[in-house]
C-alpha cells in the first residue's frame, strides 16, 4: 500500500511538498482495511492542500474495492491494476509492479523521458503519441532484467537530480559515455577548439545505439530542426507548444451569519460529486460571463439566492473585497470575492446541496480547497472576520512593553 500511496501522491506534485502528507497518511491509516473504513470526509481534509483531489478520493475508493471485492488482496500485475484500481493508469501501474511486486515493467514520466530524449537524441514531440510509445517500448527494454524496480527508480532519480530540465550535471551522469546529446556537445567543443573531427571520433568510445523504429527514424532530431549550441543537452526533450489556460471568471461570496451568542459562522457549500474539485467544499460561487457584465457589478445577495437557496431577508455589512487568482492545470480562474453578513435569524438555507456551518476554527481544519483558503485569507486580511471587534491597548507591564522600555533606557 505504501508504494500505492507515494506514487498517487507524486503525481504531479513535487517529493519535498508529499513528505509531511504522506507520513500523516501512513500514520492515520497504514493498511488497506484502515483506509477502507474512513469517511470521505476525512480523506478530503488529509489531502486538503495537496491538489489534485480527484487523486484521494480514488485512493479511498481503490482500498474499498480491494478490500470488498478483491479479498483484501492488491492486485500484482501492471494490467490487472490498471484494470481494477481508480484513478491507476499506465504510469503508476508501471511503479507498482515494479517496485512493490518486482514485474519487469517500465515506467515513463517527465524524469524517464528527459533521460531517454537525451540519451538517443529523440527530437520529435515528446507528447505525441507514437513518441510516447516509442519511450516505453525502450523503457519496457530496459526494466528486464533482475531489479526492474531499483533500475525504474534509478532513471527517476537520475532525471530528477542530475539530468534536470535546467542546469543538468552531465560530468558527473554515469550514463554520460552512451549518451548522444552530451556526445554531441562535448563533440562540438572539440571542434571549437580546432580540433580535427576525425581525432574526435578517434579519441570517443562508440556510443551504442538504440534500434530506430525504422529506417527512416521519424523520433530522432529533424534534418531542418535547429540544434541551439548554446543550451546543449537542453535542447531535449522537445514539446509541442502548450495551449494557452483557459480564462475562467467566477464570483464568490463569503456568506457570514452572527449568531446570537455573538459568534461569527461562515456557509460552505459541497462541489458535485463530477468535475473541477469534486466533492470539496467552497463558499457559494457562481461562474460569471465576463463578456456580459462587470464581476464587480454582480448583486451577490440576490446571486445567493438565485444560484444557492440562501435566502438573506436584512443585510448587516455587504463589501467587495477584490479578486484572488488561482491557477489550476488547465484553467486560468478568477475570484471576485465579496462578503456578507447578516443576524443568524434572517439567514436560510434551501438548498439540495449539503451545506454547512462553520466558525473560523473549524474552516482551518475543514476539506477547503487552496483556491477557497486563499479566498478566506483575503476576508481576514481585510479585516473583515474580525471587524467590530476592539483590539486592546498593549498592557505597560507586558513583556513586550518591557523590552522596549528597557530598550530606550539603554540607549539614553
Amino acid at each position: 500500500m505504501s508504494v500505492w500511496v507515494s506514487e498517487i501522491m507524486l503525481q504531479q506534485t513535487q517529493v519535498a511538498t508529499v513528505i509531511d502528507y504522506y507520513n500523516r497518511w501512513m500514520t492515520k491509516w497504514p493498511n488497506l482495511l484502515e483506509l477502507s473504513k474512513a469517511k470521505l470526509e476525512e480523506v478530503n481534509e488529509m489531502w486538503s492542500g495537496l491538489g489534485y483531489y480527484s487523486r484521494g478520493k480514488r485512493l479511498h475508493e481503490g482500498a474499498q474495492k480491494v478490500v470488498s471485492e478483491l479479498q483484501g488482496v492488491m492486485p500484482s500485475s501492471c494490467t490487472d491494476l490498471q484494470k481494477e484500481l481508480p484513478g491507476v493508469g499506465r504510469y503508476t501501474a508501471g511503479a507498482i509492479a515494479s517496485i512493490a511486486f518486482g514485474q519487469k515493467t517500465g515506467v515513463v514520466d517527465g524524469n524517464v523521458i528527459r533521460v531517454l530524449s537525451r540519451l538517443r537524441m529523440i527530437g520529435a514531440d515528446s507528447s505525441a503519441q507514437t513518441t510516447m510509445d516509442a519511450f516505453w517500448k525502450l523503457a519496457d527494454s530496459l526494466a528486464d532484467c533482475d531489479r526492474p524496480g531499483d533500475l525504474n527508480q534509478a532513471l527517476m532519480e537520475l532525471g530528477a537530480t542530475v539530468c534536470t530540465p535546467k542546469t543538468p550535471q552531465c560530468s558527473a551522469c554515469p550514463l554520460n559515455k552512451v549518451c548522444k546529446a552530451y556526445a554531441k556537445v562535448e563533440s562540438e567543443k572539440k571542434e571549437n577548439a580546432s580540433r580535427l573531427v576525425s581525432q574526435a571520433s578517434e579519441t570517443q568510445p562508440p556510443i551504442p545505439d538504440i534500434e530506430c523504429l525504422a529506417e527512416s527514424c521519424q523520433l530522432c532530431l529533424p534534418a531542418d530542426d535547429t540544434w541551439d549550441k548554446s543550451v546543449g543537452v537542453q535542447n531535449f526533450p522537445r514539446k509541442a507548444k502548450k495551449k494557452a489556460a483557459r480564462e475562467q471568471t467566477a464570483s464568490v461570496c463569503v456568506m457570514c451569519k452572527v449568531c446570537q451568542d455573538g459568534q461569527r459562522m461562515f456557509l460552505i457549500l459541497q462541489r458535485p460529486e463530477k468535475g473541477l474539485l469534486a466533492g470539496l467544499w467552497e463558499f457559494p460561487s457562481s461562474d460569471v460571463d465576463t463578456g456580459s457584465s462587470s464581476p464587480t457589478q454582480v448583486d451577490v445577495v440576490k446571486q445567493l439566492e438565485s444560484d444557492h437557496g440562501v435566502h438573506v431577508s436584512s443585510v448587516q455589512n455587504k463589501t467587495h473585497l477584490g479578486q484572488v487568482v488561482h491557477i489550476f492545470s488547465h484553467i486560468h480562474q478568477t475570484y471576485v470575492v465579496s462578503m456578507v453578513t447578516a443576524a443568524e435569524d434572517h439567514v436560510t438555507v434551501e438548498t439540495e446541496r449539503p451545506a454547512r456551518w462553520l466558525t473560523k476554527e473549524e474552516l482551518d481544519a475543514a476539506a477547503l480547497p487552496t483556491a477557497m483558503r486563499k479566498v478566506f485569507k483575503l476576508c481576514s486580511d481585510g479585516n473583515t472576520i474580525s471587524k467590530g471587534v476592539k483590539r486592546k491597548r498593549a498592557d505597560p507591564t507586558s513583556g513586550k512593553q518591557r523590552a522596549i522600555d528597557s530598550f530606550f533606557k539603554r540607549k539614553s
